[in-house]
């Protein structure tokens, strides 16, 4: 990996600490508040590059571009910025499998080695829908995978012969191990049944007419993204990757359209069948009669089941390797998609921050608390997790918004100093509201945007993290 130079990375910081956007007159839209948080975000994590689209009802009704695709020349992400997509490769992996099976080409409950007769019978019989939903015992990349990346793979028969020899963790069926060379191994399925590469199967038939293609990072594409990472909170730019071991399983790359777009072509029916879309999100059970999945979500075929803060149902794939972060997240029913891609990897909360970012183009939330703009305050105090917080805090209309800055109280810092990204920017609260209200804002933090709302008692609370919830209470002098 190469370190930026240091005039490089000063002009980097210099960009990232002059982003705010000029005060307007009130009535800020839904695509200047997504586009402020999408801004703010890059500026706390110290992330070069972001994309972010919104699709709605039929269209992409939001492009969001931040930061830069290459520092060493200066070039800003555009609408046109190829990212990798990391694992939200996955999602397009199963669609292109269900595609087949449609056609009658693959069997999604036949074991995969009666379909690739050049498997061998090593392992007990692995169905597609196992390799979907990590149920099939595969391991996932171990130590002796650490140069992957370093040659390339013909042909996913090729990949494939990587991990044949090596033994499943769990009889196929019993649990649930999260499993990238699964993907490869369904990613040579489809190349076997289609006829043709992987990964010209799914730009020609799974999602044509879109920027979705072979990783393209650190190519001579001039769309294409450089990758980055982070070294001791220095941005460093990442050496060339090869993902042919595994296309099928986090070697695609896009637009954040186009991953936008897919998303919303699946809500269509346009991509499968709307029953087909059905089958793919019933949660795969393992043999002990649970749901296959982890934390808060189950999976089905490929895709996470899940819910947004106010129990909608939402649906999602995040994604995350060396020069990229990624989340594809979908509300069915209310027919909105929104993507969200980096050019690094940092620790985030991607399908929360993605939520937020859609929150402007969706329904307001029953329930919420009026709150006005505190723009009297000079001090907050509270909670951060089990810690009492404390500090200084500012607050403005920008744009018809009520715009906060809060500094890091010690506690908050450590937490996030934790991090591999930058983590010691101050905390930003953007209210959704148009009219300069505060009964709904994005927190946005080093590990993404949280959900701070208003609450009864006068305080406002957001959960960070799955295990830190942070309480504010903003000082109000002479009230």
């Amino acid at each position: 990996m190469r370190t930026i130079s240091t005039a490089r990375a000063a002009g980097l910081l210099a960009l990232l600490a002059g982003a705010s956007p000029a005060v307007a007159e009130p009535g800020a839209d839904a695509a200047i508040i997504a586009q402020r948080l999408l801004d703010t975000l890059r500026d706390t994590n110290g992330v070069p590059g972001m994309g972010a689209a919104v699709w709605q009802d039929g269209r992409i009704v939001w492009e969001g571009s931040s930061g830069l695709r290459d520092i060493d020349r200066d070039l800003s992400v555009t609408r046109d910025t190829l990212f990798r997509l990391a694992s939200v490769s996955k999602l397009f992996t199963v669609t292109a499998a269900a595609k087949l099976a449609e056609a009658g080409r693959l069997d999604l409950d036949a074991p995969v080695q009666a379909q690739l007769p050049w498997l061998g019978a090593r392992w007990p019989a692995i169905t597609p829908r196992q390799l979907a939903a990590h149920t099939s015992g595969l391991p996932h990349y171990q130590a002796i995978d650490a140069d992957r990346g370093s040659r390339h793979y013909a042909t996913g028969r090729d990949a494939v012969a990587i991990f044949a020899e090596r033994d499943l963790l769990s009889p196929p069926g019993t649990a649930y191990s999260y499993s990238s060379w699964g993907y490869t191994l369904l990613g040579a399925l489809v190349e076997e049944k289609a006829g043709r590469p992987f990964t010209d199967y799914v730009s020609e038939e799974v999602a044509p007419g879109i920027a979705i293609r072979a990783d393209a990072t650190n190519s001579d594409n001039p769309d294409a993204s450089r990758a980055y990472g982070f070294d001791a909170g220095r941005v460093v730019e990442m050496p060339r990757h090869d993902f042919s071991y595994t296309w099928g399983g986090g070697g695609l790359s896009g637009t954040a359209s186009a991953v936008a777009s897919f998303g919303g072509r699946m809500i269509d029916g346009r991509v499968v069948r709307p029953q087909t879309f059905d089958a793919m999100l019933v949660p795969v059970q393992l043999a002990s009669g649970e749901a296959a999945g982890e934390d808060d979500y189950r999976v089905g075929f490929g895709w996470r089941i899940g819910s947004d803060a106010d129990g909608a149902p939402f649906l999602f794939h995040n994604g995350v390797t060396q020069g990229a972060r990624s989340t594809l997240g979908l509300w069915r029913g209310e027919r909105i998609a929104v993507s969200l891609l980096s050019n690094a990897a940092w620790v985030s909360r991607m399908e929360p921050t993605a939520q937020m970012i859609a929150a402007p183009f969706r329904p307001v939330p029953a329930g919420l608390v009026s709150a006005p703009c505190p723009l009297e305050a000079r001090n907050y105090s509270g909670t951060f997790g089990d810690a009492a917080v404390e500090g200084v805090v500012r607050f403005r209309i920008e744009r018809g918004l009520c715009v906060g800055t809060a500094e890091q109280h010690p506690a908050i810092l450590a937490y996030f100093g934790t991090a591999m990204q930058r983590s010691d920017a101050p905390l930003t609260i953007i209210g959704l509201e148009s009219k300069g209200g505060l009964s709904r804002a994005g927190i946005v933090n080093p590990f993404g945007i949280a959900d701070l709302r208003a609450q009864a008692d006068g305080s406002f609370a957001a959960d960070v993290t799955a295990t830190r919830r942070l309480v504010l209470r903003f000082d109000q002098p002479g009230k």
